[in-house]
């Protein structure tokens, strides 16, 4: 079995540096690779997750070959601790769409939208 993630979510942002930023204080996601074009645009971006993981940061500028509406990501992370990081997500401007709350299955989760409109759900649950 491998320890490196074998998906990674592609997330689009309009303003990719505004979305890292958010990602990182909102979330703790960890900067791992950022890389920039001959014009300084963001060219390539790894963003770790702490529990394992990560997410690439797309674009949403017409012609890019994988360009994606602005808010079209769905994303779902495990944590630890999601009643702290609801607080902290909440305090760095995410709108909440569902407060923390237990689930049947066992879960404890939460969900939010960042300020480009793309969905984050995390919690408990980390599958089978």
């Amino acid at each position: 079995m491998t320890t490196n993630p074998g998906i990674w979510p592609l997330v689009p942002y309009a303003d990719q540096k505004a979305g890292i930023r958010f990602l990182v204080e909102a979330f703790g996601f960890e900067e791992t690779l950022i890389v920039n074009d001959d014009d300084g645009k963001i060219a390539h971006a790894e963003l770790r997750w702490p529990h394992g993981g990560g997410v690439m940061i797309g674009t949403c500028e017409a012609g890019h070959p994988f360009a994606k509406p602005k808010g079209s990501a769905g994303i779902y992370a495990v944590t630890d601790d999601p009643d702290e990081l609801y607080k902290r997500a909440v305090a760095a401007g995410a709108e909440v769409t569902h407060e923390p709350r237990d689930q049947d299955y066992g879960s404890r989760e939460f969900a939010v939208r960042d300020p480009e409109g793309n969905s984050w759900s995390f919690g408990t649950y980390a599958g089978i």
